[in-house]
C-alpha cells in the first residue's frame, strides 16, 4: 500500500481561543451544540498557535490524521515519512516541508477584536517569520440569535489616515479606531479577501471557512495588556501602527477590493466548480467549491490539498481508493495522490478544496499544465 497515493482522513479538533464554537458543533452534527470557548477548528494544519511554545501542548494547532494503513499520527509526522510524495518537488522548493497553508472553521459568537496581519517582509523583519498572514473568509453560516445582523469590519474609510487611527490608539479608544473602518453586512456565500495590512474584524454570528497563510501572527488595535516601560510601549505602538496599511476608500470601492465574486471554472450535468479565491487576489493560496450531483473527476493539482465536505455525502473513487465521505469530514490529499472521481450520494455533495501557493485552479480546469 502506498499511502501517498490515497486521501488521508483528518481528525477533527477545536482550538481554545474566544467565545464561540456552537456552529462548529452544529456543522459536525454534535448534540447539543455548545459555545465552549473553542471557536476555531484548524484543518490540515502543521501550524502551531502562538501559545504552543509556552503552553502544555507544544503541538497546539496542529492536525492529527488517520492514514490509509490505519495508523494515527500528527500530520507533520506523516509528511516527514516522504516529503517528496506528500508535498511534491515544486511545493518543497517553495515551502520546504511545510504544508504552506492554514485552513480553519471559525465561529464568532461575539465580534472579534479589530486587527490586521503583516506582509511577508514585515513579518520577517518584526516577527522573525517567513510567512505573513494574508487571509480569506468564505461565509458558510450565520447565527440567527445575535443582537444585530452579522457583519464584518473591513478596510479603512476614505477619510481614515494614520494620524486619525493613532489618535484613537493614544486615547485607548478602540471604538474610535473601529469607526475608521467600514462595517459590511454579510450573507451566506460571501467571499472576502483580507490583504495583509487591511484592518478587519469578524462580527458576531459569522461562521466561516478561513483560508490563509500558515501563521498565527495577529496585530491588534489596543495597547499592551501588561505593564511595560515607556520605551517598550513606544516600540510596541510603532510596530502595531506600522503593520496597518492606510489606503482607505469609499464603501463601494472597499467592497470591490475585498468582496470577491465566485467564478465558475467548469460545469456540466454533474454540477459545477467555482473559484472562490485565486491568483487574482493572492499568490499564497487558492480554493474552490465543488458542487456535484453526478460523478465527476477531481482536478489534479500536483500539490497537496486540504478538503472540507460542506454538505451531502458521496464516495471518493480511484484505482486504490474507495473512501466514503459526508458533511463535515476533513481530508488531506497528498501531492502524489492518484486521480480520483467524486461519486455523489442521492442528495449530492459539496466540497471546499484548498491549495497552497502557486496553484491556479482555473488554468487547470481549462486543461493547462500546473
Amino acid at each position: 500500500m502506498n499511502i501517498f497515493q490515497m486521501p488521508w482522513r483528518l481528525i477533527q479538533n477545536k482550538i481554545v481561543r474566544y467565545p464561540g464554537g456552537r456552529e462548529i458543533d452544529r456543522f459536525r452534527g454534535i448534540k447539543p451544540p455548545q459555545d465552549d470557548g473553542r471557536p476555531e477548528a484548524w484543518v490540515g494544519s502543521d501550524t502551531r498557535t502562538v501559545r504552543a511554545a509556552s503552553g502544555s501542548d507544544p503541538n497546539d494547532g496542529c492536525s492529527r490524521c488517520i492514514l490509509p494503513d490505519g495508523r494515527e499520527c500528527w500530520l507533520f509526522e506523516a509528511i516527514a515519512e516522504n516529503p517528496k510524495e506528500a508535498l511534491g518537488e515544486a511545493h518543497l522548493a517553495l515551502n520546504g516541508e511545510r504544508v504552506g497553508l492554514l485552513v480553519k472553521l471559525l465561529d464568532a459568537q461575539r465580534q472579534l477584536g479589530l486587527q490586521t496581519h503583516p506582509t511577508r517582509p514585515y513579518a520577517k523583519e518584526h516577527f522573525g517569520s517567513d510567512y505573513g498572514k494574508e487571509e480569506s473568509w468564505y461565509v458558510i453560516g450565520l447565527r440567527d440569535d445575535t443582537e444585530e445582523p452579522p457583519y464584518v469590519l473591513m478596510g479603512f474609510k476614505e477619510d481614515a489616515d494614520r494620524a486619525k487611527f493613532e489618535a484613537g490608539y493614544d486615547a485607548g479608544d478602540i471604538r474610535a479606531m473601529e469607526q475608521c473602518c467600514h462595517k459590511v453586512p454579510v450573507s451566506v456565500g460571501d467571499v472576502f479577501f483580507i490583504a495583509a495590512g487591511v484592518p478587519h474584524a469578524i462580527g458576531p454570528g459569522c461562521f466561516v471557512v478561513e483560508v490563509q497563510e500558515p501563521s498565527d501572527i495577529t496585530v491588534g488595535a489596543g495597547k499592551p495588556r501588561v505593564p511595560v516601560s515607556p520605551e517598550e510601549a513606544e516600540a510596541y505602538k510603532q510596530r502595531l501602527l506600522g503593520c496597518y496599511i492606510y489606503n482607505g476608500s469609499d464603501y463601494e470601492e472597499n467592497l470591490h477590493r475585498y468582496r470577491i465574486p465566485p467564478t465558475v471554472i467548469r460545469s456540466g450535468d454533474w454540477g459545477k466548480e467555482s473559484l472562490l479565491i485565486g491568483p487574482a487576489q493572492t499568490n499564497y493560496f487558492s480554493f474552490t467549491r465543488l458542487d456535484a450531483v453526478k460523478e465527476v473527476p477531481l482536478l489534479s493539482t500536483g500539490r497537496p490539498q486540504t478538503v472540507i465536505v460542506l454538505d451531502g455525502d458521496g464516495v471518493l473513487e480511484g484505482e486504490h481508493t474507495h473512501l466514503p465521505v459526508k458533511k463535515a469530514d476533513e481530508l488531506f490529499f497528498p501531492a502524489s495522490m492518484e486521480k480520483l472521481r467524486l461519486v455523489p450520494g442521492k442528495e449530492g455533495v459539496s466540497l471546499v478544496l484548498c491549495n497552497p501557493g502557486e496553484v491556479d485552479p482555473e488554468r487547470i480546469a481549462r486543461g493547462g499544465v500546473q
